[in-house]
């Protein structure tokens, strides 16, 4: 599989190219064209109770669905939901642990799921969780913004809000914490940061989904009814 990001980071755009009878799996909703002659299938990846994990404790969807392409060979595009980048590398012998949400697209002998000690951890701190990419081949992630990466050295601690972290090498030392004391924790607009420590790689977005709706939230329009009457108005 050859892997073309187009369009980065604002927008980006990937462009999967298959072989002959090639497949690659993509998460629900991401796929944006194909070229004629592609076959889907829908299925629940690694079995009912495996789906269900990634579904319910990882957000991820239940379902994904497989494209092979024709014998001569395919295209498939793929796109996040959010306005962001995307992120290939390939896994062979690397583990991955990915933000959920983020998981895009892969070869097949990648497996995503949430059978992970550590993952519990993440589960209260803000929503987040940790999906585990483990296996060999191509991988594809998004983000919302751009994507930085940061590879951390032996011992070298790196912390990262935990609205900004898109994925980390397992074996990457990790503590959730918050940022500063209750005063800082409740006015200094951070929330949850997880210091990281290496060796390994990781990758941060840009923007927080979760600053995003911070901002977004007080100023949709709020409806009031008083006197048979319906009136809106808008957040300041």
């Amino acid at each position: 599989m050859q892997i073309d990001i187009l369009y980065q980071p604002a927008y980006s755009l990937g462009v999967l190219k298959l072989e002959g009878n090639e497949e690659v799996r993509v998460e629900g909703g991401s796929m944006v064209s194909m070229s004629q002659g592609m076959v889907m299938e829908t299925k629940a990846a690694g079995g009912i109770l495996k789906s269900l994990a990634r579904s319910v404790l990882g957000g991820e969807s239940f379902f994904q669905n497989t494209y092979q392409a024709p014998p001569d060979g395919g295209e498939i595009t793929v796109a996040p939901a959010l306005p962001g980048d995307l992120f290939s590398l390939d896994l062979g012998g690397e583990n991955l642990m990915v933000q959920s949400g983020s998981y895009v697209a892969s070869a097949m002998g990648i497996e995503v799921d949430t059978s992970w000690g550590g993952a519990k951890t993440f589960f209260a701190s803000e929503g987040l969780i940790m999906l585990r990419a483990s296996g060999t081949g191509t991988l594809v992630l998004s983000s919302y913004g751009a994507i930085h990466e940061r590879n951390l050295a032996e011992g070298e601690t790196y912390t990262v809000d935990t609205g900004h972290l898109v994925a980390f090498t397992e074996g990457i030392g990790f503590k959730v914490r918050k940022v500063g004391g209750i005063k800082s924790t409740l006015f200094s607009g951070e929330g949850l940061v997880v210091d990281l420590t290496g060796p390994g790689r990781v990758l941060i977005q840009t923007r927080s989904t979760q600053a995003f709706l911070s901002w977004l939230i007080p100023q949709l329009p709020k409806t009031s009814n008083s006197g048979g009457g319906t009136s809106v108005t808008f957040g300041s």
